[in-house]
């Protein structure tokens, strides 16, 4: 039980690390976690919403859904009503021009977010549930940029253009050529590009080095030609950047030094092309990286890129961001007919895979053989896991156990189809219809629409929340929403 405690203790502090080395509030909770007597700290722990707010953004969301891709911030006192196509609640709105479903993020008064921009001023995105998965017509030559904004304001502080040129791969019709959120630690900025260049940038906006990753050639499984875009997102983790790029051949896992860019190692992977990104956390055989694709669900040691352990049967299309909490790791996909959850433990090895007929094993706590979102990454808040469905069913269970809590639709109207994954602050969870429609949901057993917000424009992008504002990136605009005094900021 004493070993049990120490490695929930263990995954809370690390998580907390990975990007706050600048929050001195959280630097403090650290230092008091490791002062404190372990009773006391398993005791706090043992309260789910505690433990929450211990690892959720207050000034930081330095990567695709925030630290972990946990997705949760705390204290940010949100308004209850805003209204951003009446510019109700919004504190500031930014133009940018192309076309990005990549994120922001966020490093304390810095917001940043990436873009590409069409020579022929092409912008048009198709949204909605259709079966056809097309390629635009879009062969004009691009810009890919990096901006960076002022947190406060929304002004723009400096942009920079990483490459410009004609695309090497077609983008879906959904989709665009700027699809990886970018992730910072307060001194680098990364981005990754479907130009296939890796840019590491410093606070001010100084290109520090670059990796040409070569053709980034994600799309359909059985139709080789037919080509969707990329969209995997890098994450830093210590001193060193790591990118999942499976693609249509030669897939890999890289991870590079972040000072220098140099290739610190490389792992070739059997894989079809994937478009989820990576997620890291602390084990008792140290740190681990979770890589959801179609062949398999991969464990590796993320300092060194050596597998720990496989899972097999998985979707033929996978894009949810694995996840971590209550010394679980979440994995899902949802492109049928195989729409498998899977919780499965940290100390997790070898072969893991479920025989056909059981949803445990000594490796996997539980698992569901339908019921994975296609496109959202699903969210862990409080002792709930919940996910969303693309088509807008909000699912609720239980995360130790995966009992069905509820099982609900969230979209009304003009809300009937989803590709933003939700995030959750201060107890509601804010799901996005592309349309351009977020919904506040109550979190907890008991399925309570709060509210409806219209955005105004098209948004595929999930939001970032911190210094009291929920950031969204829309088919034109970020936008800040906030109340006009807040004590997060």
């Amino acid at each position: 039980m004493r070993r049990w405690s120490l490695l929930i203790v263990a995954i809370a502090i690390h998580v907390i690390t990975l990007s706050a080395s600048a929050d001195e509030q959280e630097k403090k909770l650290i230092e008091a976690a490791w002062q404190t007597d372990l009773p006391a700290v398993t005791q706090s722990l043992a309260d789910d919403w505690k433990r929450d707010n211990a690892i959720a953004a207050r000034k930081i969301w330095p990567s695709f859904r925030g630290r972990a891709a946990r997705g949760i911030a705390v204290g940010q006192n949100l308004p209850d009503q805003w209204n951003a196509e009446k510019g109700e609640g919004v504190r500031w709105k930014t133009p940018i021009p192309g076309l990005g479903n990549s994120c922001p993020v966020v490093w304390e008064d810095k917001v940043f977010v990436t873009t590409a921009v069409s020579s022929a001023g092409i912008t048009k995105l198709k949204i909605g549930l259709y079966g056809a998965g097309d390629s635009a017509n879009d062969k004009s030559r691009h810009s890919w940029r990096l901006y960076c904004l002022d947190h406060a304001t929304g002004r723009v502080l400096w942009h920079r253009v990483a490459h410009e040129g004609v695309p090497p791969v077609r983008r879906h019709t959904k989709s665009s050529q700027a699809n990886s959120t970018p992730a910072t630690d307060g001194k680098h900025v990364v981005a990754l590009f479907n130009s296939g260049g890796l840019h590491c940038y410093d606070m001010e906006g100084k290109l520090l080095w670059k990796q040409d990753l070569g053709v980034l050639n994600s799309g359909a499984f059985d139709v080789v030609d037919l080509q969707w875009g990329f969209g995997s997102s890098p994450i830093i983790y210590g001193n060193t950047v790591i990118v999942q790029c499976d693609l249509q051949t030669d897939s890999f896992l890289a991870a590079f030094e972040i000072n220098s860019g140099q290739q610190v190692w490389r792992v070739p992977r059997d894989e079809l092309p994937s478009w989820g990104t990576p997620t890291i956390c602390e084990t008792a055989r140290g740190p681990l990286l979770i890589a959801n694709a179609t062949n398999f669900v991969r464990g590796y040691d993320a300092r060194t890129g050596k597998l720990r352990w496989k899972l097999a049967r998985n979707a033929l299309i996978t894009v949810p961001t694995p996840i971590v909490g209550h010394g679980l790791i979440f994995v899902t996909s949802g492109y049928r007919p195989i729409q498998p959850i899977y919780a499965i433990k940290l100390n997790a090895v070898g072969d893991i895979s479920l025989d056909e007929e059981l949803n445990s094993n000594n490796h996997i706590v539980w698992s569901k053989a339908r019921g994975g979102p296609y496109l959202p990454t699903p969210i862990l808040y409080g002792i709930f896991f919940y996910t969303c469905g693309n088509d807008g069913i909000f699912t609720c269970y239980e995360a130790r156990t995966g009992k069905l809590i509820y099982r609900k639709r969230c979209g009304s109207g003009a809300a009937t189809s989803f590709t933003a994954s939700p995030v959750a602050a201060d107890g509601k969870i804010y799901v996005t219809a592309e349309s351009g429609v977020v919904t506040a949901i109550k979190a907890g057993p008991e399925f309570e629409i709060l509210s409806r917000h219209p955005i105004g424009e098209y948004c595929l992008s999930s939001p970032a929340i911190a210094g009291g504002q929920l950031l969204r990136r829309t088919q034109s605009h970020v936008i800040a929403i906030g109340a006009e005094k807040n004590h997060a900021e």
